[in-house]
């Protein structure tokens, strides 16, 4: 290969890679260096220039002068002395392709990383291209490649699982995705495993901030900031609840998330595969909050214990199992939903009449809706929270307070 068609061959593969043209030169003069230092064996490091307009290559080896530093042995200066073999132009060609290869991944990986490390919580639309039993590639645009996760992760506890486990996805397919991290390949940190072979990008179907770009999409007030979403609790596939709150005090937030005869809510659940997002609102109260967020149950009292951050919620007998929904789903989404943790107990149980009222926080009702619940209180007057055995007044742990009384 003649040097003006290095050059100009260089100068193609920069502009067609969108990577800059004296960037690559620089990294092959580096590469070839290593190469000519072990090729014309030099007793000193190699030093490689390309002329940036004719491509001619020169190859000077760095003589030290003077004498090494005592404490480190390295010298301050040196001399080059020109090396340049005959058939330098043949070397560098048979040296070129291979190195260009490597310059071109790494070059690109680090422009999709300066490019898309900014884009981070962004949601974006791909194609899938190939699936694999522990990750799926989506195409997002022409050149730019994302990985979906989805790792057995007892197998492998440091990757991860971003994939819903009611989801599969077919060739051509196309997905929305949140983009969640962004491989740096100058980092020092410890490699992904094959993290060559892989996309820099990594795509999110489960993280909760994809239901937040959804309804951003589908919910104009949202997108505009006069509806916000104060906080969401989901299980991937399954089921999440959205906590939604008005800056204007005649706008319905809930009204305008769900839409007309449920459109706009309808078109996430789609995204989402039929998962079932429950949207309510958000209260500064947190008594009205916790009842709002164990919807679709009915909640006749709430009680706060705000130093131990802690809820309990007294239902109606037939709503209990609503409450706490199958498997403890919807108590738990409510809970992480709010970040109280919350105690539901029927109405019978707790021994509160049935009643339709407003949710109550009332410090002077908190000893009366006690009644059923173990005597027993420590040192500092913290009672305990389990319920009392029948015809006892304490827990099964605290029983022998009652022998001792």
């Amino acid at each position: 290969m003649a040097n003006s068609e290095l050059i100009e061959a260089l100068q193609a593969l920069a502009h067609e890679r969108k990577i800059d043209e004296f960037y690559l030169i620089e990294r092959l003069e580096a590469s070839l260096a290593k190469s000519y230092q072990h090729i014309l064996d030099l007793e000193w490091d190699a030093r490689v220039t390309i002329d940036r307009q004719t491509g001619k290559i020169y190859v000077y080896e760095l003589v030290p002068v003077g004498e090494p530093d005592p404490e480190t042995g390295e010298y301050a200066e040196f001399t080059e002395r020109d090396v340049t073999p005959d058939d330098v132009s043949r070397i560098a060609a048979q040296n070129a392709k291979s190195v260009i290869s490597t310059i071109v991944r790494e070059a690109g990986r680090q422009s999709i990383y300066q490019e898309f490390s900014r884009r981070v919580g962004d949601l974006v639309t791909g194609t899938v291209l190939q699936g694999t039993p522990d990750f799926t590639i989506i195409k997002i645009r022409d050149g730019v490649e994302a990985e979906l996760p989805h790792y057995d992760l007892k197998r492998f506890p440091n990757e991860r699982n971003e994939r819903p486990n009611n989801e599969h996805y077919r060739h051509n397919q196309r997905l929305k995705v949140l983009i969640i991290d962004v491989r740096d390949p100058a980092s020092d940190l410890p490699k992904a495993r094959g993290d060559q072979a892989r996309p820099s990008i990594i795509v999110s179907r489960t993280h909760p901030d994809l239901i937040r770009r959804l309804f951003e999409i589908e919910v104009p007030e949202i997108y505009d900031g006069v509806v916000e979403i104060k906080s969401i609790a989901r299980e991937p596939g399954a089921r999440s609840k959205v906590a939604v709150a008005s800056r204007e005090r005649n706008l319905d937030p809930v009204g305008a998330c769900v839409g007309p005869k449920g459109s706009r809510v309808r078109m996430v659940v789609e995204e989402l595969r039929n998962e079932r997002v429950d949207v309510i609102q958000w209260n500064e109260d947190p008594a009205v909050y916790v009842a709002n967020a164990l919807s679709p149950a009915k909640v006749t009292k709430v009680i706060i214990d705000e130093e131990n951050n802690y809820a309990t919620v007294v239902v109606p007998d037939d709503q209990l199992s609503l409450a706490i929904g199958k498997e403890g789903q919807n108590a738990r989404l409510a809970a992480r939903l709010t970040g109280w943790h919350i105690d539901i107990k029927s109405a019978s149980f707790a021994g509160a009449p049935l009643r339709n009222e407003n949710i109550l926080i009332d410090e002077d009702e908190i000893e009366d809706d006690e009644e059923g619940l173990c005597a027993f209180e420590d040192e500092d007057g913290n009672r305990c929270r389990n319920h009392a055995r029948p015809n006892s007044r304490f827990c099964g742990i605290h029983a022998e307070m009652e022998d001792a009384l």
